[in-house]
């Protein structure tokens, strides 16, 4: 693919000194800081749905997004009808002190509804679960003359909820992102590849126990442009969920897989909605081996959707 792109560049550069020399650089045309890059690249951060893009900013660029992922599905607790519904919603607001460095500080929400779930309580409410900041410096910016792009995400949080029970609790995680995106053809199809690994600990209110889990997630995702502001491509993550804070005993692990769109309606406005339903799991308890999906960690169904506005 490098060597396609390299030998495309250099013959549009012999066509343009056939014409009388090569033009000077335009708004449309001319990089960050006079670099090749044009500033028409497509970027890629909330480009691939639940996948991460690699971009990040220039300095003094400013971002408010808000983000609510749905969780849907458990296994139910008993006979007759069973329902778990929670949405985690954050309000952020991002800025870039420098070139290639993005930091975002946010603000979360939990609404949501158990019943008949096995091994949780019923539960309907709403309430505010805690507060994050997001660290983010980008390596390698992707172009058209050089399609890798590489960015580490650093993403520590406090909440103040059990993201699966939904008991009042202090917990801290720290997620760390290591995200990857490729141009496969020059604007025209983008490939985002994301590993992460999420420590959290804490203790729940009223003198419960103690709290310890761990995440590992590898996802995947490949989208096309379908119109002039418009992506659409197929994702794929496989997580795994651990007992203890540094991947002590597995719990469950899941591979989930569904549809991201991309939109922008104008240069500043955009949407992204992803789904994720799981196709395979599993979980490790004695009583829930050889039973389908991995539902003691994970949900059936996923939903993600985006509101962004730059300025």
């Amino acid at each position: 693919m490098l060597i396609v792109v390299s030998s495309w560049g250099a013959h549009a550069r012999g066509d343009e000194k056939s014409k009388g020399g090569a033009q000077p650089p335009t708004p449309a045309t001319s990089g960050r800081g006079g670099g090749e890059a044009s500033s028409k690249d497509v970027d890629t951060e909330h480009l691939f749905g639940f996948t991460e893009g690699a971009d990040a900013g220039e300095k003094g660029e400013q971002e408010v997004v808000l983000d609510t992922v749905s969780r849907l599905g458990k296994r139910a607790g008993g006979p007759g009808g069973s329902r778990y519904r929670v949405l985690d919603t954050k309000l952020g607001y991002q800025f870039d002190p420098i070139d290639r460095l993005s930091i975002e500080f946010g603000a979360f929400g939990d609404l949501r509804r158990a019943r008949n779930v096995l091994d949780l309580d019923d539960k309907s409410y709403g309430t505010f679960d805690g507060v994050s900041v997001e660290v983010k410096y980008q390596f390698l910016k992707s172009s058209k003359d050089q399609p890798l792009g590489l960015a580490l995400e650093l993403r520590p949080r406090y909440g103040r909820v059990l993201p699966i029970e939904g008991n009042g609790a202090d917990i801290f995680d720290f997620e760390s992102v290591l995200q990857l995106d490729v141009q496969v053809v020059p604007d025209k199809v983008w490939y985002g590849s994301n590993i992460s690994f999420e420590p959290a600990a804490g203790r729940q209110r009223g003198g419960g126990p103690g709290y310890r889990s761990s995440t590992f997630l590898w996802s995947h995702a490949l989208v096309g442009r379908i119109g002039e502001s418009t992506y659409l491509g197929p994702e794929v993550r496989y997580l795994r969920g651990y007992d203890g804070t540094f991947l002590n005993q597995l719990q469950s692990e899941a591979l989930t897989v569904g549809p991201a769109l991309h939109h922008r309606f104008t240069e500043k406005t955009w949407l992204t909605v992803a789904y994720a339903g799981q196709v395979w799991g599993r979980d490790t308890g004695p009583t829930l081996a050889g039973r389908a999906l991995g539902l003691n960690q994970f949900e059936r169904h996923n939903i993600r959707v985006k509101l962004g506005m730059e300025f």
